[in-house]
């Protein structure tokens, strides 16, 4: 029994050795990345989700505006900063003394087409709109009008513009006007100038001086330089600049070109109607519409024709007869 009993358990244990190595071996974790082999199996790739156009069309997005590049107007010639007034200086009626009374003391005249109206429609008086007197110079190059008020702030927050009117033909009738509207700036700019054209002979209406009201027309008419920034302007046609000098509150530089060598010139500020489509003012509205700004006439106070200012105009390059429409009468 004990040989059979240590057979026995021989023939177990190498059993049991047997089934051991038939077991899997346990293997350690290898520091060394493993490869992923590439299959082909197929995959798919869900679709994007798609715009509901109902929602997308009672929502829009906003639209961004990108600003407008301003384009740089490049000069060639500029005017002189050094500027001497003209021999002649060009006088004007001023209502500062009788402002308090709500009235002008004289000098407008709606029949001659020469307006004294620094007034708003409420007749308050306006100093930087009121014109004391205006000159002419020049040099080699530009023409210079240099135009004193009784105010110093030309950038008046009513919003003023200055003009000098030119007639090349010295028939009364306007050609070219050169308009300045605000910010006026202190140095030499064409930003804010225009010259306009009346090609059409309307701005005096029919009688160059005296009002034809009501009468239609389209007074300077044709825009040929607007700020030097046009495909076709000039660049350096026509300057303004404020606060000069004692006689330059407001001041223009024109090229000597667009005006020629004989003239007659005229110089207003408006801070009424403010279009010069609609020049010369006494011929598109009867004295009645307009008003009055002298407490003596029947038409008292100003209506629709109110915060203008105008003088008697001036001759350039020639004698004259003296008889020339809207030119200041005086011995010469």
């Amino acid at each position: 029994m004990k040989t059979i009993n240590r057979k026995s358990i021989f023939a177990f244990g190498l059993m049991l050795v047997i089934l051991a190595c038939s077991f899997p071996t346990a293997v350690a974790p290898s520091a060394t990345p493993v490869s992923l082999a590439i299959t082909n199996t197929p995959f798919s790739i869900s679709p994007a989700p798609q715009t509901d156009m109902s929602t997308a069309t009672a929502n829009p997005l906003p639209t961004v505006e990108l600003p407008t590049p301003t384009r740089e107007t490049m000069h060639a010639l500029v005017p002189s900063t050094n500027v001497s007034m003209g021999k002649l200086v060009v006088n004007d009626a001023v209502s500062m003394d009788t402002a308090a009374e709500k009235r002008a003391p004289y000098g407008d005249s709606y029949n001659l087409n020469l307006f004294e109206r620094p007034f708003m429609q409420d007749m308050s008086y306006v100093a930087d709109m009121d014109i004391v007197s205006y000159n002419l110079s020049y040099d080699d190059k530009f023409f210079y009008v240099s135009i004193e008020l009784v105010g110093s702030n030309p950038n008046n927050k009513i919003g003023i513009n200055y003009a000098v009117e030119l007639d090349t033909n010295a028939d009364g009738f306007g050609d070219y006007i050169i308009v300045a509207r605000p910010p006026y700036d202190a140095n030499w700019s064409t930003n804010n100038v225009q010259v306009a054209e009346d090609t059409n002979h309307d701005t005096g209406g029919l009688s160059a001086e005296k009002s034809d009201a009501p009468l239609p027309g389209n007074g300077y008419e044709h825009i040929i330089f607007d700020g030097g920034r046009g495909a076709e302007d000039d660049p350096d046609l026509a300057f303004a600049r404020v606060n000069a000098g004692k006689k330059a509150t407001v001041q223009f530089a024109f090229k000597r070109s667009l005006a020629g060598g004989r003239f007659i010139y005229g110089v207003f500020s408006d801070a009424g109607i403010k279009n010069i489509g609609e020049l010369d003012y006494a011929d598109r509205f009867t004295e009645a519409e307009a008003g009055s700004p002298e407490r003596n006439e029947k038409d008292y106070p100003l209506k629709a024709v109110y915060g203008v200012d105008t003088v008697c105009r001036e001759l350039f390059g020639f004698k004259g007869t003296g008889q020339e429409p809207r030119i200041c009468r005086r011995k010469r």
